[in-house]
C-alpha cells in the first residue's frame, strides 16, 4: 500500500472537487460496478468498526475493538489507493484521463520518491490524502448513510494525521545536527503551510464545537487573510495567527519550544520589513504589526513557559511582565496613555533584544529612538560636540530612562 501512495504538499480544495467530481463515476456504487462496491463495503465496514471502538465501555474488549478499526482501516486505504489509482493509471496509459487525472497521477509517482528521503511525512501525507479524495467522493455522492459518523472518522483520523507532520516538522526544527540546511527556513514555511492547511480544510468542519469557543474567535480573523492577494506583512501577519490558534489545537505536536521558534523567525521578518519599507504609511503599518506580534509572543508564549534554560532571561522577563501588567492598569483610566506606554516599553524591550542580535538592525534602531523621542522618552541634543573637537554630528538621542 505504501508504494502505491499519493502525496500532496499544498491541500488545493479546489483541485479535490474537480478531481472527485471526474472520479465520481468510478467511485459511486450506483455507476461503477464492483469497484466502487467494494470501496463502498470498506468504508462501511471502517465506519462500523470505528464507532464500536469509540462506544466500547467493556475495558477488557477494547483492545480487541481497537485492532478491528485498524485492520478495516488499513483495508479501506487499500481499497481506496488500488482501484482508484490503477484507474488513473490506466487512462493516462491509455491516454485518456483528464488533466486532473493526470496531476493526481503525476503525484502519485512524487510520494513513491518521497518515501526514501521522508518516509515519516510520505506515510501521513498518503493517508491524508486519500482520506481528502474519499471524503469529497462521499459528500457528492449524497447517499451516504452514515454521514455523520464517517465525518467523525474523518475529523479524528485527519486530526491525528496533522499532528503526525507537525510533530515530525518539531524533531527537524530541533534537530541541530542537520548539517545540509542550517537556516532551516524550509521547515517553517512547511509549518505555516500545514497549520493553514489545517485551519482552512479540518477546523471549520468542527468549529461549532462549544470546547473551541475561543479558537473560534481567533479563527474568524484567520477568514480575513483567507481571500485576496496577501502582500509580505498580511503573511506574517496571517502566520501570527496561525500560530496563536497552533497553542491550542497542537500544543503537544507543536511544543513550546518550536512555536518560540517561530515566532522569532516571524519577528525578525517582521523587524527586516519595518527596517527595509520605504514608504512611511506602510512602513507605519508594518511597525504596528511587528509590535503586535512581540506583545503575542511575550504574553501568548513566554508568559506560560516554565522552564527556562537560561535564569537571567527568566529574571529579564519578569522585570518586563511586571511593567506590562503596571501598563495594563492604565487601560481603563487613560486608554491613550495606556496604549502610549505599551509601545514604549515594547520599543525598549525589542531594542534590548537587538543588542544580541547578529544582523544589522540599525536602522530598525534609530527608527525605534525617533518614536521614543516622539514619546518624550528619550531626549534630543543638537549640535554635540566633544572636547576634543575632533567629533561633531548634528544630532544624538540621549535617553531619559534606560531603554
Amino acid at each position: 500500500m505504501e508504494e502505491r501512495s499519493l502525496r500532496v504538499v499544498g491541500t488545493d480544495k479546489t483541485f479535490f472537487n474537480k478531481l472527485t467530481k471526474t472520479l465520481t463515476k468510478f467511485l459511486i456504487p450506483t455507476q461503477i460496478g464492483i469497484n466502487g462496491m467494494r470501496i463502498s463495503m470498506k468504508r462501511n465496514a471502517l465506519i462500523k468498526a470505528f464507532d464500536a471502538s469509540e462506544n466500547i465501555e467493556d475495558d477488557s474488549k477494547k483492545d480487541v475493538m481497537d485492532k478491528k478499526y485498524e485492520d478495516a482501516y488499513t483495508a479501506y486505504l487499500e481499497a481506496l489507493d488500488k482501484y482508484v489509482l490503477d484507474t488513473i493509471y490506466k487512462k493516462v496509459k491509455n491516454e485518456t484521463a483528464t488533466k486532473l487525472e493526470s496531476t493526481a497521477l503525476s503525484q502519485y509517482y512524487g510520494i513513491v520518491q518521497l518515501k526514501q528521503s521522508e518516509y515519516v511525512e510520505y506515510k501521513y501525507r498518503k493517508q491524508k490524502y486519500l482520506l481528502e479524495l474519499d471524503k469529497e467522493t462521499v459528500v457528492n455522492s449524497e447517499k451516504q448513510k452514515n454521514m455523520e459518523k464517517y465525518m467523525k472518522f474523518y475529523i479524528t483520523k485527519q486530526d491525528n494525521l496533522y499532528k503526525g507532520i507537525l510533530k515530525n516538522y518539531s524533531v527537524k526544527l530541533a534537530d541541530t545536527t542537520n548539517i545540509y540546511d542550517s537556516t532551516k527556513d524550509w521547515i517553517y514555511i512547511k509549518i505555516f503551510d500545514t497549520l493553514e492547511d489545517y485551519i482552512k480544510n479540518i477546523l471549520p468542519l468542527k468549529i461549532n464545537d462549544p470546547k473551541l469557543e475561543k479558537v473560534a474567535k481567533e479563527y474568524e480573523k484567520y477568514e480575513k487573510f483567507a481571500v485576496g492577494k496577501l502582500d509580505t506583512r498580511d503573511n506574517i501577519e496571517k502566520n501570527m495567527i496561525l500560530l496563536g490558534l497552533s497553542r491550542n489545537l497542537f500544543t503537544h505536536s507543536l511544543p513550546l519550544v518550536v512555536a518560540e521558534q517561530c515566532y522569532m523567525k516571524l519577528i525578525k521578518d517582521a523587524r527586516c520589513l519595518v527596517q527595509d519599507t520605504k514608504i512611511a504609511a506602510k512602513r507605519e503599518k508594518a511597525y504596528t504589526m511587528l509590535l503586535n506580534l512581540i506583545e503575542d509572543y511575550n504574553i501568548r508564549l513566554l508568559a506560560t513557559k516554565v522552564y527556562w534554560e537560561n535564569a537571567k532571561e527568566r529574571e529579564k522577563f519578569k522585570t518586563f511582565y511586571e511593567k506590562y501588567k503596571e501598563v495594563g492598569k492604565l487601560k481603563e483610566v487613560d486608554f491613550i496613555e495606556y496604549v502610549k506606554e505599551k509601545e514604549i516599553l515594547f520599543i525598549k524591550e525589542d531594542i534590548n533584544r537587538l543588542k544580541d542580535e547578529k544582523t544589522d538592525y540599525s536602522k530598525l534602531i534609530k527608527y525605534y529612538k525617533r518614536k521614543l523621542v516622539d514619546y518624550g522618552a528619550m531626549k534630543e541634543i543638537t549640535s554635540f560636540t566633544t572636547k576634543n573637537q575632533k567629533y561633531k554630528r548634528d544630532k544624538i538621542s540621549k535617553r531619559i530612562a534606560n531603554v
